[in-house]
């Protein structure tokens, strides 16, 4: 197994050969929570991957695709799938990511899949623990894969490098200096500050480091605070740019930004009517006596994100396939739920099937898939994220091809028909496109009496009676409707 640190992506590789995988130097994986790792398998240079899946799981007896998990949208990339090497991308790892991964795959060589071995991922934080003899250990709960390299900073300054995740001096004795630590090729995932002689010291620990969010809603973000106790509290703030300037001060944040310090050494900011413009990193500022001022870095990363419809194809024959993907830059919290919409009404609850799985609609998945289309699907679908009904995506249209239906014959005038008189047939029928062509024919008569969507009887002779139907057709189909009778009077005198 190798590790690769730079761009913050962790490289594990595997080996295989003749088709059948086997540990190389180990199989299972540590990494820290937001950093991003590559599982990669070689295949020996004889052999050509034709085909690869990634998965984690089983649902209902099938492999699941990592690819069609909304858990991992956006964050899983496939790489040398038609080359000698394959690779699994996972980027801004979560604590819901650890599991075991697997894949299959298929060579030129092999027809048939081939499965991999199980490679469990664990993810760890940095933590800062003193020793009792004064010495310092960036500790993990998990053994990093590979072989780190530790940085230390003293009062977010760097310090020290080793591969050694303890720090050989002993810290120091002035009782406001701060100790952290991070990972080379991480070092935005820098540990927590400890102070020295374990009194209290500057620091800002964020509650959460990403949050992804739909444009026009609401979002708090929040952080807890200390600094040291000869220092009192004088105010605080939240702040964009490079220098720290009270964002409620910029006019395009009038009216939309409220603070709010919850509980002791806890403050929250809250963000309304959020545009895409707002998307930035978002970093908490603390002011105390003796001009005491210090800022968490780095801060919070605020993607703000449109939810969009995708539609592949818009356009079907009757008995095709549709698949209709809610869309958003980012994925919305923890576990959304999407719902979905036909001409502005919420549907309740069909039956879909969802990357060869059934699953109700109102579901996690962000996907529905029609399939077959009926003419009853054709419509404007619209999405949106559970919560957040009023903000709905921007609808898409389906246009559903088919064959003419319902094709009926009305008869003008509908009373008695009297020779001499005149009587008009009509052909009505449900298509789409439009039937572009109609042709009328008399019962028990093989060649037809007339063409158009009208056909016209004037001055009628008794010979013209007999039932009569026309055939309906456009390029998706034909259909003949249900005959009617014409009965010709007599004409007295």
């Amino acid at each position: 197994m190798a590790l690769r640190t730079a761009g913050s992506v962790l490289v594990v590789f595997l080996w295989s050969v003749a088709g059948i995988l086997r540990q190389y130097t180990v199989r299972s994986v540590c990494a820290l929570k937001g950093s991003s790792v590559d599982m990669h398998c070689p295949i020996p240079s004889v052999t050509q991957v034709t085909e690869i899946v990634w998965y984690n799981k089983r649902l209902n007896g099938k492999l699941y695709d990592l690819r069609r998990d909304p858990n991992y949208e956006g964050r899983v990339e496939y790489h040398g799938t038609t080359e000698k090497d394959c690779i699994l991308r996972i980027t801004d790892l979560r604590q819901r990511d650890i599991t075991t991964y697997y894949f299959r795959y298929k060579t030129n060589q092999y027809s048939e899949w081939k499965y991999s071995y199980g490679f469990p991922l664990s993810l760890t934080d940095l933590k800062v623990e003193r020793k009792y003899d004064n010495k310092l250990t960036c500790k993990t709960t998990c053994t990093l894969t590979g072989n780190p390299t530790y940085i230390w900073y003293k009062n977010r300054q760097h310090l020290d490098e080793s591969t050694s995740p303890q720090y050989k001096d002993s810290v120091s004795s002035n009782y406001v200096d701060s100790y952290s630590c991070a990972v080379k090729g991480h070092e935005v995932l820098r540990s927590p500050a400890v102070c020295a002689q374990g009194h209290n010291c500057w620091s800002v620990t964020y509650t959460k480091r990403r949050i992804c969010v739909l444009r026009c809603s609401t979002v708090k973000i929040a952080c807890s605070y200390s600094h040291p106790t000869s220092y009192i509290e004088q105010g605080s703030f939240w702040f964009t740019q490079k220098h720290p300037v009270d964002l409620s001060s910029y006019p395009e944040y009038a009216g939309r930004v409220e603070y709010n310090r919850n509980t002791e050494n806890h403050h929250t900011m809250t963000i309304t009517h959020l545009t895409e413009k707002d998307s930035a990193e978002y970093k908490f500022r603390l002011l105390t006596t003796d001009e005491g001022r210090f800022s968490g870095l780095p801060g919070v990363m605020l993607t703000v994100t449109d939810i969009l419809l995708e539609m592949d194809p818009t356009s079907v024959s009757e008995g095709e396939r549709v698949t209709l993907r809610c869309i958003t830059q980012c994925t919305v919290g923890l576990n959304p739920t999407y719902i979905w919409y036909k001409n502005g009404q919420r549907l309740n609850n069909p039956i879909t099937s969802y990357n060869s799985l059934i699953l109700d609609t109102v579901t996690s998945y962000n996907s529905l898939i029609l399939d077959p289309v009926s003419s009853e699907d054709a419509g404007n679908y619209s999405c949106a994220v559970k919560g957040l009904e009023r903000i709905l995506s921007p609808e898409e249209t389906l246009t559903v091809r088919y064959g003419p239906r319902n094709t009926s014959v009305s008869v003008s005038p509908s009373g008695e028909i009297v020779e001499g008189s005149s009587v008009t047939l009509t052909c009505s029928s449900d298509a789409n496109p439009p039937v572009d062509k109609y042709t009328w024919y008399k019962k028990n008569v093989t060649s037809p009496k007339a063409s158009g969507q009208s056909y016209s009887i004037t001055n009628i002779i008794s010979e013209d009676r007999g039932e009569y139907y026309c055939e309906a057709e456009n390029k998706y189909g034909r259909l003949n409707s249900s005959s009617v009778s014409v009965d010709v009077q007599c004409k007295y005198t």
